[in-house]
């Protein structure tokens, strides 16, 4: 079994060895710059840990490794210009060095890259590693779209927002180690169990994040503290104390925007979220989803200690905080 350190390393590795176009430089120049900003590379490790997970071979995973990655980092690209983000990973965002136009056609060329990525896959298995793909891309695109929508409703519910964060966040990770189990030949039944706990660890990390944004140390959690309550993210949280609060509060919820600074803001939706106990529902929910996600990782069909790393990196997902 390998480790998530020496599977990153063969990552990082294989990122860099990626041969792009030279020409027009100013297409493929941003490419290389956002490909070269890191980050924790979670997918494509984890996709490897999936293929050494079914006694795969890990160089066999590699082409599906970069295509999931190379597609995250297409996704940045064109949600950093929807946002008008102008910083990425602390460093200057593709469209702020290029222009939005370079970044709009860079992006598009990662999507392309990232499908030359996986045509590089054992041809015996490059169509459910498509139909995987695609899928999963689609799924990524369309949580994108929910997500968007949702800031200019009201009426968003609880279970649409679940399944927002499916979508966005959560069907990349199950789709990234459905992709490792199929280039190793794992049974349909495993990808699929593979999938479950990769797309419920998804929505647990992502309530987690809801979590921490609000009552996480800003030093370890590497984010503004009450950032979503800045901008009136519609978040669990959020979208809880809409569900339970009184009408009064509920006044108090909707005046706060016009009528607060930052500061005061955070302040009363926090102790509305005290009062109504929002963190612990959110955590009850949190941690259903991290439950099911080991269920369906005690049902795949392989030795109990090859499981091992797969349960550690969850869990160190699980307890950022720490």
């Amino acid at each position: 079994m390998y480790s998530p350190s020496e599977l990153l390393k063969r990552i990082e590795q294989a990122i860099i060895e990626i041969q792009y176009p030279t020409h027009p430089t100013s297409l493929y120049e941003p490419i290389r710059y956002i490909m070269s900003l890191g980050g924790k590379r979670i997918r494509p490790t984890m996709l490897l840990m999936s293929v050494d997970l079914f006694d795969g071979d890990l160089s066999a995973g590699i082409p599906a490794a970069l295509a999931i990655e190379t597609f995250h980092n297409f996704t940045l690209v064109h949600d950093d210009i929807m946002d008008n983000a102008p910083l990425r990973r602390g460093k200057a965002t593709v469209h702020e060095k290029w222009g939005t136009n370079t970044a709009i056609l860079s992006g598009d060329v990662m999507m392309v890259e990232a499908n030359k990525h996986l045509t590089n896959v054992d041809v015996r298995v490059l169509k459910p590693a498509l139909d995987t793909f695609n899928l999963t891309a689609q799924g990524v695109c369309e949580g994108q779209q929910l997500d968007m929508e949702f800031e200019t409703r009201n009426d968003v519910s609880i279970e649409e927002y679940i399944d927002m964060i499916r979508l966005k966040t959560a069907v990349l990770l199950g789709g990234a180690m459905k992709l490792g189990a199929i280039v190793s030949g794992a049974t349909e039944d495993d990808a699929e169990l593979i999938y479950q706990f990769g797309e419920n660890l998804g929505i647990a990390f992502q309530l987690q994040d809801d979590i921490l944004d609000v009552y996480g140390d800003p030093l370890k959690f590497g984010k503004q503290v009450g950032g979503d309550i800045i901008s009136d993210k519609k978040t669990f949280l959020r979208l809880k104390l809409q569900e339970l609060a009184s009408a009064v509060d509920l006044d108090k919820l909707i005046d706060q925007a016009e009528n607060m600074d930052n500061k005061d803001k955070i302040e009363v939706i926090t102790n509305l979220y005290d009062r109504y106990q929002i963190r612990d529902a959110a955590t009850v929910r949190m941690k259903y989803y991290l439950d099911q996600a080991f269920k369906a990782l005690e049902k795949i069909n392989t030795p109990e200690d090859r499981k091992i790393e797969l349960v550690n990196i969850a869990n160190q997902l699980m307890n950022r905080e720490n």
